[in-house]
């Protein structure tokens, strides 16, 4: 798994030893968008087969449905508020196709390369969840829904309805909980600053 222990140490590098010492995004993005390229080129797998968008999309509508019962429980615990826009999910489907194209293309694409389709997705969900790592709530969501994104993917190869996926989940769990459930979405060292 060459390209996606190159992609988690660029990850992991950056949230718990650059990051803090105040290196932009922009350096690991680029590191990754380049890794995730590469692998591309080698592989020719970038995850986008036009004959594969229709049934991926209907597959990413039924799994992103339950994001009403996301918002329910925001409503239960009296944490539901306004916390988006349109214009936040606009800004949110590209960072979800961003990090769907590298989790299919790269993490699961290598991880079906080592063990059986099945145990390939759970394995690339939990590198996901990893990188989510130290904040638990993220890492619980972010492994539920690398198990469904990986299992669609798994079947129809096309990561733009699961990168609009993701933008909702991220959307509704922005809505539905506040930051003292969400550690502001924050990962890595800047979620341990959080505690502190």
């Amino acid at each position: 798994m060459p390209f996606t222990l190159a992609i988690l140490a660029t990850i992991l590098g950056y949230t718990w030893i650059l990051e803090p010492r105040g290196v932009p995004v922009a350096v690991p993005a680029v590191l990754v968008v380049s890794i995730a390229l590469l692998n591309g080129w080698r592989s020719g797998e970038w995850g986008l087969s036009p004959r594969a968008l229709l049934p991926a999309a209907r597959a990413a509508v039924l799994f992103t449905a339950p994001v009403l019962v996301v918002l329910g429980a925001g409503m239960a615990f009296g944490t539901l508020h306004d916390r988006g826009s349109v214009r936040d999910l606009a800004v949110l489907i590209p960072w979800g196709a961003a990090q769907q194209w590298v989790l299919q293309t790269v993490v699961l694409r290598e991880a079906r390369r080592l063990t059986s389709p099945k145990t390939s997705i759970v394995v690339a969900s939990a590198l996901f969840a990893l990188v989510h790592a130290p904040n638990p709530f993220l890492m619980l969501t972010t492994f539920a829904g690398a198990l469904g994104w990986c299992a669609i993917f798994a079947r129809y190869a096309n990561i733009l309805p699961l990168g609009i996926s993701h933008a909702i989940a991220t959307l509704a769990l922005l809505y539905a909980f506040d930051d003292g459930i969400t550690g502001r979405l924050r990962i890595g060292d800047a979620y341990l600053r959080l505690t502190r």
